[in-house]
């Protein structure tokens, strides 16, 4: 979950997301594109400086320009506290993440400057008439690029008054995110079992030393991985990709010089890897990038495999398939880009 943060000066944005923090949020600023580069060109980190170079890095690279450096930063497993957000094509780029939600504070001005003053540092306002004049520069106005906080305010998931204590701006808030956690814990947003388990053999294909073609396999029972599998070189012997397959390094045609090929395909390795480790399949579920050749399916066959799961088609597919329905072996295709 990523929650973003938008509001004015002294609102309690800083208080709300140092609350979300101890509760285990990320903490992201926009404002930290900005203050990098006033950091790089010897600028004092004034409010000033802030909207003015912030309204300059709009102009330049594009209105969302914050968000999406940002948005760079954030890691699908964590959730996240994003402030500082004062545009509204900020706010439409971070609703591109799967779990946004926008949270906008208010409060009454007189309190925002007196938290203001009390906060203290070098964007203090001399003045309540300083603070209301910068204010303004903060609200719509003609330039496209500047901050817009209305229009931001116009684009949250909730408004949060913060006109009391911090524990009423936190119970509030809480309650909020409270309600978004149970819709997705009811939507259940988790990948399904056949993805799982395809991501993970995509990411074992990783692995395979073979120059032709990258494959793997798991061999999965009770939803649990009990064997892995990619294609390449047997053991001991050198890696495809350093030379150990004449096959494959000659640019042979795909389908062509089989016999010559000494890669084993990911099915097979997992197969073997099983047996190796005294490790019973039968009865179990395979899943494979690539439907399996004849060769394997015989394999997978014997070997007591109940289910094979594939991605994408293998050239030689026909077959296999005759076979493997003949033999009462459910075939089926989950397609994952």
């Amino acid at each position: 979950m990523v929650i973003g943060l938008t509001g004015t000066n002294g609102s309690g944005k800083t208080t709300l997301a140092e609350h979300l923090q101890r509760a285990g949020f990320y903490f992201l600023s926009l404002s930290d594109v900005i203050r990098a580069e006033l950091d790089r060109d010897g600028l004092a980190l004034t409010r000033e400086n802030l909207i003015e170079r912030g309204n300059a890095l709009r102009r330049e690279f594009g209105r969302d320009v914050l968000a999406t450096r940002t948005r760079e930063r954030i890691e699908a497993e964590r959730n996240y506290v994003v402030d500082s957000i004062r545009h509204p094509d900020e706010v439409r780029a971070l609703r591109q993440l799967p779990d946004f939600h926008l949270l906008h504070l208010e409060a009454p001005v007189e309190v925002r400057y007196e938290r203001a003053k009390a906060r203290g540092g070098a964007r203090t306002p001399a003045s309540f008439e300083q603070f209301v004049e910068l204010e303004q520069r903060e609200l719509a106005g003609a330039d496209p690029e500047a901050q817009n906080l209305p229009a931001c305010a116009a684009l949250a998931d909730q408004v949060l008054v913060n006109d009391g204590d911090i524990q009423r701006l936190t119970e509030r808030a809480d309650q909020a995110i409270k309600g978004w956690l149970d819709a997705n814990a009811a939507a259940d947003p988790r990948p399904g079992w056949d993805e799982y388990f395809m991501r993970i053999a995509k990411i074992v294909a990783l692995r395979s030393n073979c120059v032709k073609r990258k494959v793997a396999s798991l061999i999965v029972r009770d939803r649990r991985i009990i064997s892995t599998g990619y294609n390449g070189t047997p053991r001991g012997v050198r890696n495809c990709n350093q030379g150990g397959c004449e096959r494959c390094n000659s640019m042979a045609a795909s389908g062509t010089r089989l016999d010559e090929c000494v890669c084993s395909h990911g099915e097979e390795n997992a197969i073997v890897q099983a047996a190796y480790h005294g490790i019973a399949i039968k009865g179990s579920t395979l899943y494979t990038t690539l439907s399996p050749c004849l060769q394997c399916t015989k394999m997978i066959i014997n070997a007591g495999i109940i289910e094979v799961v594939f991605n994408a088609h293998y050239p030689l597919h026909g077959t296999s398939s005759r076979i493997l329905a003949e033999a009462g072996v459910t075939l089926r295709q989950i397609t994952l880009e």
